[in-house]
């Protein structure tokens, strides 16, 4: 009798790796934005992505989607949305005399939430719970979500009148704030050939559909993920990395200007997981600093709010993580 396969960390590499290439090969352009769809795949987090309209984040996070064992669906986010389009409500069934509830679109594995800025805070507060705690409240009923649920959100730098800004208690419940902007030339004219086949594949099918990443090895991925082992010395400097943005004033005048609020311990959390994430992705089983600067940007970038001065001076984000990662000495 032949006994079942086990999961490896090779194997599992290998698999992430093939999917990693399968998704680069439609997604053109926007390798950054593919590989923090698979850290926060393995780290067990949601994704906001910031860029202009027609740069593959909806396509990215639909064809992630194709490849694993689970449902998609897309919620666009609308100033008339209500929180059960969400969450589902209570429907009255004559037949019956009773009130059953029907499922909303929270009960799917993979959601996107497109232009999420543009609903109103009671929609964004029933998406906050299902995000922090895995489960949505409907009435005096709690139903909880599936073991494997990823939000992704985006948002449109462009056009902010109609929206609604995303309060600090919901940024923080995203593992990573990421940004994305326009391919270059050669990729551009890389869409372009893309773009034609598939308009010939759709008159013309022949391709097979890609295999599918089984839940269960993206599960025993996670496991092996956060296995990675990281240094007691890099631990501490993670730690000072984030604590940093709290008590700016021991690394300068310039930055204790730059900082209003820090980093909440959810920052250090999300930083060992994507670091973990990171490490495992390029086929490692320890963490390097690399691997902490490579994601550092991604998952600080909304839990370092800025002051008034700041904001004045023009001074972004990044320019606050750049400063952070200079002056925080390395162990």
């Amino acid at each position: 009798m032949d006994m079942p396969e086990t999961s490896t960390p090779s194997r599992l590499q290998q698999s992430f790796v093939q999917l990693r290439d399968d998704l680069q090969q439609c997604i053109i352009g926007q390798p950054h934005l593919i590989d923090c769809l698979l850290v926060a795949l393995l780290a067990d987090g949601h994704l906001l992505v910031e860029g202009a309209p027609g740069l593959a984040k909806t396509t990215a996070v639909k064809a992630l989607a194709a490849r694993i064992e689970a449902d998609f669906h897309r919620v666009q986010f609308t100033p008339d949305l209500l929180p059960a389009d969400l969450t589902g409500t209570d429907v009255f069934r004559p037949q019956s005399g009773s009130f059953e509830f029907e499922r909303g679109p929270l009960f799917h594995n993979i959601i996107l939430a497109d232009e999420i800025n543009r609903a109103p805070a009671k929609v964004q507060s029933a998406l906050l719970e299902a995000m922090a705690e895995q489960q949505i409240t409907v009435g005096r009923s709690t139903w909880q979500l599936p073991e494997l649920f990823m939000v992704m959100a985006t948002q449109n730098p462009i056009e902010q009148e109609g929206t609604f800004t995303l309060p600090e208690a919901q940024l923080d419940r995203f593992l990573m704030h990421v940004t994305i902007g326009y391919p270059d030339a050669a990729a551009e004219l890389a869409i372009l050939k893309l773009a034609r086949e598939q308009a010939n594949r759709r008159a013309h099918p022949v391709a097979a559909p890609p295999a599918l990443l089984s839940q269960a090895d993206v599960f025993a991925a996670r496991d092996a993920a956060m296995a990675v082992h990281m240094a007691p010395a890099l631990e501490e400097y993670l730690t000072q990395l984030v604590l940093a943005t709290r008590d700016a004033g021991r690394y300068g005048s310039e930055l204790k200007r730059w900082i209003a609020w820090g980093g909440s311990p959810r920052a250090t959390i999300a930083l060992d997981r994507c670091s973990r994430a990171q490490a495992w992705l390029a086929g490692r089983d320890y963490v390097l600093p690399e691997d902490v600067h490579g994601i550092a940007h991604e998952v600080l970038r909304h839990r370092v709010l800025l002051s008034y001065e700041a904001e004045a001076e023009g001074v972004r984000p990044d320019q606050v993580i750049d400063r952070l990662l200079d002056l925080v000495p390395l162990p």
